[in-house]
C-alpha cells in the first residue's frame, strides 16, 4: 500500500475529532479566545442543544482585516509570542479551534478591532472560505456556529439529547465563569433557561461570584482557602464536610485560571477531607490554584482538560494544607442543610376531633413537672469525667458564675433523649447531640494531637488481657505490633491462637479490650500488609477512637452534658464525627415555630 498526503479537507475534519468533541467543546474554545480578547462581556446563545446553532458574542479587542482571514487558517495564534510552550499564559494557544470548526459547520466570524470605522464578516463553509465582506456591529467579535457536525453525520450520530447536550454547554459556561469573576455571562437560548452572571471585581470578587454560579447555600456552608507557600497560591472555597454530595460532580478544579481535570488535585482533596466525609460520599469544593507557568504543562491534552505538574508533591502538599486549614477555622461548624433535612423529616399531625375529657386526665389534676438545673462550681471538661492517667484539670476562674445559654454556641444541656442524645437550648436555637458521634470525634483529635506532640500515653493492666482469635489475625496483629505500640497498644503472642494486652492507650479509660483488638484484626484482614499498616495510622485510630467514646446508651448528668458541648466548642472538626455524620443539629427558633404554623 502507497503513502498519500491527505487532502487538506479531511486534515481539519480529523483534527475537529481532537478538538471539537461535542458542542460543548466549541463553546469553550470560543469563550476562551473571547476572554483572551480582554472581553468584559460574553453573551453565549444556543439551539438544540448547541447542534442547530452557537452563537458568541463578545467586546474584546476584535481582529482587524489580516487577522480575521488568518484567524481560521490551521496552526495560527495569537498567544504565543516567543514560540513557548513552557510558558503559556493565555487559554487557548493551539491556533486550531476556528479552523477545526470550519470544517464540521458552517461558521461565521464577523469582528470589528477599536478604532475601525465598521466590522468585516467571513464565513466559512463546511471548509470553504468566502469574504470577509463588511459587517455592521460594535466593536468585538461575533461567533456563529451552525449545522455542527452537519457534514459528518457518524459524528452527529453518537451525540447526546438536545437537552444533555445543552446540560454539557451548561457546565462549560458555569466553569468559565467560575474562573473569570471580572467578566459578564449571559447565556441564553431557546433551549434553555437565561443565566446572567454580572462581572464582580475587587475584593470578594471570587466568593461573590462562586455565590452567583454555585448558589448562597454553597458560600453559607463552606469555609474559605487562603494559602501561599514555595510559589503555590491555593484559593477559592471548600465545602464542610457535612454538605457533601453523592457524586464528584460539585468539584470544580482550576489552575492558571483553566478548568482542569487533575489525578493530583482530586488525591489531595481526596487526602484532606479523609477524615470526616464517607467513603461514598464526596465533598463540594470549588480549588483554584495558581502556579508559575513554567512550573506545569498544559500541553498534555488535547482541549487542554488535563496537565502535569512538574513539582507534583509540593501542589498536593500546598492543596491538602490549604483545606486542612481553612476546615480547621471553621472549628464545630456543621452545614445548615443538617437542619434543613430534620426539618423535612417533621410532619405536623393530622387534626383530630377532640373528645370529652375524663376528670382523671384533666390537666388541673396532673401535678406540674418543673426539672430543676444546678449549675456545677466550676467550668467542667469532659476529660473530668475520664479516667485519671487521662484526666486534664484545668484551674478554676477566679469568680465562677453560671452562664447563660445565649453565652454559648452549642447553649447549655437541658435533657438527654433515648440515652443517646442531648438537648441543648442556646439564646434562638435548640440543639440536639449525638453523644457519641460527638466524643468519638473528641478523642480521635485528641489521639492525632497526642501523636503529634510525642509518644501516646498508655496504661498498664495489672493482669495481661488475653484475646482469643484466629490463628491468621494474632499473626497480622504479631506482625503490626511496632506500629501499635507507637499508639499506646502494647500486646504480645500468647500461643499460636491468642494475644495478650499489657497496656492500652490511657485516651481510651476504661474500654472493652476484646472489641478493640478485634476490631483492629479485621481492619489488619484489610490492610493485608505490613505496609499498609503504618500508611493506615488515621484508620487505626479512629477505630480506637470509637471504642474509647461515650457509647449510646449511657445516662449522662447535666455537667457531664454540658462539659461536652464546651469541649466540643473548643475542637476543630467536632462538627462531624469521624465517619462524616453531623454531630449536631440546629433548629432555630422560627424554623420550630413554623413547624406549629405561628408567624411573628
Amino acid at each position: 500500500m502507497s503513502i498519500r498526503q491527505l487532502p487538506e479537507d479531511l486534515i481539519n475534519r480529523i483534527a475537529a475529532g481532537e478538538v471539537v468533541e461535542r458542542p460543548a467543546s466549541v463553546v469553550k474554545e470560543l469563550v476562551e479566545n473571547a476572554i483572551d480578547a480582554g472581553a468584559s462581556k460574553i453573551v453565549i446563545t444556543t439551539a438544540g442543544g448547541g447542534k442547530t446553532q452557537i452563537r458568541i458574542e463578545d467586546d474584546g479587542c476584535g481582529m482587524d482585516e489580516a487577522d480575521l482571514i488568518l484567524s481560521v487558517e490551521r496552526h495560527a495564534t495569537s498567544k504565543l509570542q516567543a514560540d513557548d510552550l513552557d510558558d503559556i499564559r493565555t487559554l487557548g494557544f493551539r491556533g486550531e479551534a476556528l479552523a477545526s470548526i470550519g470544517s464540521v459547520s458552517d461558521l461565521a466570524v464577523s469582528s470589528r478591532p477599536d478604532g475601525a470605522e465598521s466590522g468585516l464578516r467571513l464565513e466559512v463553509r463546511r471548509g470553504v472560505k468566502r469574504g470577509p465582506v463588511p459587517q455592521a456591529m460594535n466593536k468585538g467579535t461575533i461567533l456563529d456556529v451552525r449545522n455542527l457536525f452537519a457534514a459528518v453525520p457518524a459524528r452527529l450520530k453518537f451525540l447526546k439529547t438536545d437537552r444533555a447536550e445543552a446540560a454539557a454547554i451548561t457546565d462549560t459556561v458555569k466553569r468559565l465563569a467560575m474562573a473569570n469573576p471580572h467578566v459578564h455571562f449571559v447565556l441564553d437560548g431557546s433551549d434553555r433557561s437565561t443565566l446572567n452572571w454580572p462581572g464582580i471585581t475587587g475584593e470578594g470578587a471570587l466568593a461573590a461570584r462562586l455565590s452567583q454560579v454555585m448558589g448562597d447555600d454553597f458560600s453559607e456552608n463552606a469555609a474559605p482557602l487562603g494559602f501561599a507557600r514555595h510559589g503555590i497560591v491555593v484559593a477559592g472555597l471548600a465545602g464542610l464536610p457535612t454538605y457533601s454530595r453523592a457524586n464528584s460532580l460539585s468539584q470544580f478544579y482550576f489552575v492558571n485560571g483553566r478548568s482542569v481535570r487533575d489525578k493530583v488535585l482530586l488525591g489531595a482533596v481526596r487526602a484532606a477531607y479523609a477524615d470526616f466525609v464517607f467513603r461514598d460520599r464526596f465533598p463540594v469544593i470549588a480549588l483554584f490554584v495558581a502556579v508559575d507557568p513554567a512550573e506545569v504543562d498544559v500541553n498534555v491534552h488535547p482541549a487542554k482538560a488535563e496537565l502535569r505538574f512538574k513539582d507534583q508533591g509540593a501542589v498536593r502538599g500546598a492543596v491538602i494544607r490549604a483545606i486542612q486549614e481553612a476546615l480547621a477555622a471553621a472549628g464545630f461548624r456543621a452545614s445548615n442543610t443538617v437542619a434543613e433535612s430534620v426539618m423535612d423529616a417533621f410532619r405536623a399531625p393530622e387534626p383530630a376531633m377532640a373528645e370529652p375529657m375524663q376528670d382523671a386526665y384533666r390537666p388541673e389534676i396532673a401535678p406540674a413537672y418543673r426539672p430543676t438545673y444546678s449549675a456545677p462550681a466550676r467550668p467542667l471538661s469532659f476529660s473530668d469525667f475520664a479516667p485519671p492517667s487521662a484526666r486534664v484539670d484545668l484551674p478554676p476562674p477566679e469568680a465562677p458564675a453560671p452562664a447563660e445559654p445565649e453565652e454559648y454556641p452549642l447553649g447549655s444541656a437541658r435533657a438527654q433523649m433515648f440515652e443517646n442524645f442531648i438537648v441543648a437550648q442556646n439564646g434562638d436555637s435548640l440543639v440536639l447531640v449525638d453523644q457519641h458521634a460527638a466524643h468519638e470525634r473528641l478523642v480521635y483529635e485528641r489521639f492525632k494531637a497526642q501523636m503529634a506532640a510525642g509518644p501516646i500515653a498508655s496504661q498498664a493492666h495489672l493482669i495481661p488481657v488475653v484475646i482469643e482469635l484466629p490463628q491468621e489475625d494474632c499473626d497480622r496483629l504479631e506482625e503490626a505490633a511496632p506500629t501499635l505500640e507507637k499508639l499506646g497498644l502494647y500486646l504480645e503472642r500468647f500461643g499460636p491462637r491468642a494475644v495478650a494486652v499489657r497496656e492500652t492507650p490511657a485516651l481510651l479509660g476504661q474500654t472493652d479490650v476484646h472489641g478493640l483488638v478485634r476490631d483492629l484484626a479485621d481492619g489488619l484482614a484489610e490492610w493485608d500488609s505490613a505496609e499498609a499498616v503504618s500508611d493506615r495510622l488515621d484508620a487505626i485510630i479512629a477505630r480506637m477512637a470509637c471504642h474509647g467514646s461515650v457509647r449510646s446508651g449511657r445516662r449522662l448528668r447535666v455537667e457531664e452534658m454540658n462539659a461536652l458541648l464546651r469541649e466540643m466548642e473548643a475542637t476543630p472538626h467536632s462538627g462531624q464525627c469521624i465517619h462524616g455524620r453531623p454531630t449536631y443539629v440546629e433548629l432555630k427558633l422560627k424554623d420550630i415555630e413554623r413547624l406549629f404554623g405561628r408567624t411573628r
